[in-house]
């Protein structure tokens, strides 16, 4: 049986005449990189990177049983949320294993935005219609109707400033405003998967294309250009910043307390909440695995499902994410490893080979 067709992004042609390569990725062709995936990686580290986030899901939930549909939907508390907030939380299943990892926006009283990760978008919204259901709130997925942008770098805002009127001043990091960026209407939200500060502007998916136009464009005078940047360096510049990928660091197997995620589980909020019981047993256990950070001593660097293995020679553990740090300029990793292994004498088998690593507290960059 043939698989669906990829789906295209309303900025697919736009990628294309810009010479990306393009691959499927959760169901959509999407760019990987234009060029330089290091040269893209550096200009959001410097200056400032532009994103195609189309992909990714907006499920809004509405109506008066909003904010306790999503208290007991998700792992978070969502009612005490301000509107014109954001929360990072999950949606896990009864026996704790994560479902997905989520940012929720607060847009009104009684409207929540949920933005999942383009593969379980799905999953989200069948989870969320399924948990809502013995409340007075609506669960419509709107992801077609949207596009998303990100502007993401240390020049973001002054970038961004040339564009709109809305108040970024006022914008703190995970908040969400309305506004008209390039003279279309956008909900401007300060957030992004990248380590530094930005903006991820959600607008129309008729209005992407002129949107992308304006915040690529390098007007006269600009000081610098924005670059367009792919998944490559999308992936390099999260895992510098030790932020975590759904299919990697999160899976159904996994538990946030796993993952050093055991923050977003508000254990102590009123009422249930699914997957509450097995979350509160996981919390008082030991987990059996912990995720570290491994740097690498040599310039091979691990990957994905490689093994971590002890001094003894012992597999003890497993590569989530590994690459080349264009920051840092040696390979760096994500990895779980049995929860009683200590913290040297590590290596990583790349290919047959074993490569020295050292363990260091995550995240690996930190923007200053």
């Amino acid at each position: 049986m043939s698989s669906s067709p990829a789906k295209h992004t309303p900025l697919y042609d736009v990628h294309r005449d810009l010479g990306a390569t393009l691959v499927d990725f959760a169901g959509y062709l999407m760019p990987l990189r234009y060029g330089s995936e290091v040269a893209e990686h550096q200009a959001v580290r410097t200056a400032a990177g532009l994103f195609d986030l189309s992909h990714m899901g907006e499920i809004f939930v509405s109506g008066p049983g909003a904010a306790a549909a999503l208290d007991y939907a998700l792992v978070g508390a969502m009612s005490p949320m301000a509107v014109g907030k954001a929360r990072y939380t999950m949606i896990c299943a009864p026996d704790g294993g994560v479902l997905d990892d989520l940012i929720v926006y607060r847009l009104a009283d009684q409207t929540f935005m949920v933005v999942a990760n383009a593969a379980n978008a799905a999953t989200v919204r069948d989870a969320l219609t399924e948990r809502a259901a013995g409340f007075e709130a609506a669960v419509e997925d709107r992801s077609d109707a949207y596009a998303l942008i990100a502007l993401q770098g240390p020049h973001a805002q002054r970038i961004l400033a040339r564009h709109t009127a809305a108040p970024l001043d006022d914008l703190r990091y995970y908040a969400i405003m309305a506004g008209e960026v390039a003279g279309v209407d956008a909900l401007i939200a300060r957030t992004g998967y990248t380590g530094e500060d930005g903006f991820e502007l959600f607008v129309s998916a008729g209005d992407a294309v002129a949107l992308w136009g304006e915040l690529a464009e390098a007007k006269p005078g600009d000081e610098e250009k924005v670059v367009p940047a792919g998944l490559s360096a999308r992936d390099t510049l999260r895992l510098e910043a030790g932020m975590p990928l759904y299919g990697n660091e999160l899976t159904t197997e996994t538990t946030p307390y796993e993952a050093g995620l055991g923050r977003v589980v508000k254990l102590d909020k009123p009422g249930d909440f699914v997957g509450k019981a097995a979350l509160a047993v996981h919390a008082q256990t030991p987990p059996g695995r912990r995720l570290v950070g491994l740097v690498a001593r040599g310039r091979r660097a691990p990957r994905k499902g490689y093994d971590v293995v002890s001094s003894g020679g012992t597999p003890c553990g497993v590569v989530t994410s590994g690459a080349p740090s264009p920051t840092l300029g040696r390979p760096i990793a994500m990895a779980y490893v049995d929860g009683a292994v200590t913290e040297t004498g590590l290596a990583v088998d790349v290919r047959g080979r074993l490569e020295p690593v050292d363990v260091v507290d995550l995240p690996f960059y930190k923007r200053s």
